[in-house]
């Protein structure tokens, strides 16, 4: 059985560990934390006396690849959200509330109901979208769409702040146009919001780690690769400080560690290096009965508030602006946009302010260009990550998509092309 190498065992490492495993290779998956999930990750927070996620990671029912990474590991049962397609809204400055119900097919009738779609919008104004899914490279969201009114202020330019974690007129259109491809434009039916639940961990990372290990495969957590040895042609041996690991010519070795260990591994290697920051807000305080699972804030500090059963949850993306600040006083502004959106006391409860300042690259048409593919020059050396070329932001679906592509590539090393 062919040895196999996957470093780093966030959701990239893992998806490519499980794939590799799936195709007969013996598989030795390290990871410099003492825990597994990279970003994805869950822990038991002293300050709140819970078990909280470090931010709250929304996938769709459209995203097929988290689907059928589910179900191999055994946990398609881990994701929750409602049956059909709504989101609901608060105007933070006004208090207006209103819910978009797409329907469930590609023909987007829901539209040319009032009561469906965005308040203010008119039909016409949806049909811009189709001006991302042609936009090229170069091209930026305001460039290939209308950047303003009430449509844009009130779906599009938070659903794409969201997605790309960049602030959404800046954003590539051709990421944004990905996006827009694989949910909206096929219809409600694939963009269902889904939450992990009880955890992240609990969702995309125990079970996998449990399908590893129940497989065969050999999991090192609080290794950190030092160095990589290598010929003009291949990766010869892994450099782990207390332990050297000598590596086959046809061995594979996928790296899926962060953009910027990868670069300081392989020097030449050019990868995005401007990022953006995502904030998250945990507060101990159980959802009133009824609560939405997910309100989404249009002119508050808050942007996303998901509703768990023991605690309440703020996401806000492209966050940079705020890491410098007081943290109570950011958590205060927070909660007044939670206390608003649920009907909930003032009084500021428990909470934790979690900031991820390297969340993801920032999704712009020029760091886009500087994403490199899955094979590099050693040919038995592979990249696997949400920052490497997916077609998509830095998203769970484009991590674990990265993490099959590098399996992929690795199965095609004894014969065929491997895919880009």
């Amino acid at each position: 059985m062919k040895r196999a190498h996957v470093i780093g065992a966030g959701l990239a490492g893992l998806s490519a560990a499980i794939a590799l495993v799936k195709a007969g290779h013996a598989v030795t998956l390290s990871e410099a934390a003492p825990q597994a999930g990279g970003r994805c990750r869950s822990y038991h927070d002293p300050q709140l006396g819970l078990t909280i996620d470090n931010g709250d990671h929304l996938v769709l029912s459209g995203n097929m690849a988290v689907q059928h990474y589910l179900a191999t590991i055994g946990a398609s049962d881990r994701l929750a959200g409602p049956e059909e397609a709504r989101f609901s809204f608060i105007d933070a400055e006004t208090g207006q509330r209103w819910c978009i119900q797409p329907n469930s097919g590609p023909v987007p009738w829901w539209i040319a109901s009032p009561r469906r779609r965005v308040p203010g919008s008119v039909i016409g104004d949806y049909l811009d979208l189709a001006r991302l899914l042609r936009a090229g490279p170069e091209v930026r969201v305001a460039d290939a769409m209308v950047s303003s009114g009430p449509l844009w202020e009130r779906l599009i330019e938070p659903f794409l702040l969201a997605a790309l974690n960049t602030p959404a007129a800046e954003g590539s259109a051709r990421l944004a146009g990905a996006v827009v491809r694989e949910t909206l434009a096929r219809g409600g039916h694939a963009y269902r919001p889904r939450i992990a639940k009880p955890t992240l961990a609990a969702a995309f990372v125990e079970p996998a780690l449990a399908w590893l290990d129940g497989h065969g495969a050999s999991i090192r957590l609080g290794r950190r690769l030092r160095m990589m040895a290598m010929d003009s042609d291949c990766v010869t041996s892994l450099d782990f400080g207390e332990d050297v690991e000598a590596i086959a010519p046809g061995e594979p070795v996928v790296l899926a560690v962060p953009s910027w260990s990868a670069s300081a591994l392989l020097p030449d290697l050019v990868v995005p290096d401007r990022h953006h920051a995502i904030i998250n807000a945990h507060f101990r305080v159980v959802p009133p009965a009824g609560a939405e699972p997910m309100i989404g804030v249009i002119g508050g500090v808050a942007e996303w508030i998901f509703a768990f059963a023991d605690r309440i949850s703020v996401t806000i993306s492209a966050a940079d602006a705020l890491l410098a600040g007081d943290r109570a006083l950011l958590a205060a502004r927070i909660w007044r946009d939670v206390a608003a959106a649920h009907g909930l006391e003032e009084a500021l409860p428990a909470w934790q302010i979690v900031a991820e300042k390297r969340a993801t690259f920032a999704a712009t048409p020029e760091q886009d260009r500087l994403r490199p593919g899955t094979r590099t020059a050693r040919r038995n050396l592979l990249l696997a990550g949400d920052w490497t070329q997916t077609g998509l932001p830095a998203t769970i679906e484009g991590a674990i998509r990265s993490g099959e592509t590098a399996a992929a590539a690795a199965r095609a090393m004894d014969g065929g092309n491997a895919p880009d």
